[in-house]
């Protein structure tokens, strides 16, 4: 089962070499915290500030590939955690049918966060990792 989630903070710190995104269930208490690099942290918070840059940045290219291929990205899945290692996948649309695409979760949710693309997370995972 699949639980709605929202990206409720980012935290970058620049004397860490790990950052934080936390996810919040939608419809309930808990939290998932994925530790991310800082690379990935600034970018998703470009794209939540819609801080635009003059060229696309790696998750802007993939969007426009996905758009150019008349695909769209209809949710992002976190749906496993394997040795501390959040996995994500990228369910798009294409001509009618859903194709899934491997994906770090942090990558995922840089190209979804900017055209409020819903995050989900598998309950097996959050039963695992959430707290409250």
């Amino acid at each position: 089962m699949e639980v709605r989630m929202d990206l409720a903070q980012i935290r970058i710190s620049e004397t860490h070499d790990h950052q934080v995104i936390v996810l919040r269930e939608r419809s309930g208490p808990r939290l998932l915290q994925i530790v991310i690099g800082l690379t990935e942290a600034i970018a998703i918070d470009r794209r939540v500030k819609n801080f635009q840059l003059e060229r696309p940045m790696t998750h802007d290219l993939l969007g426009n590939i996905i758009e150019q291929l008349s695909g769209e990205l209809e949710k992002i899945v976190i749906n496993d955690l394997q040795k501390h290692t959040f996995y994500a996948k990228l369910v798009i649309r294409h001509h009618g049918e859903l194709v899934e695409v491997d994906s770090r979760p942090s990558d995922a949710i840089a190209l979804g966060v900017g055209h409020d693309v819903p995050i989900y997370v598998e309950e097996h995972v959050l039963k695992e990792a959430a707290t409250q």
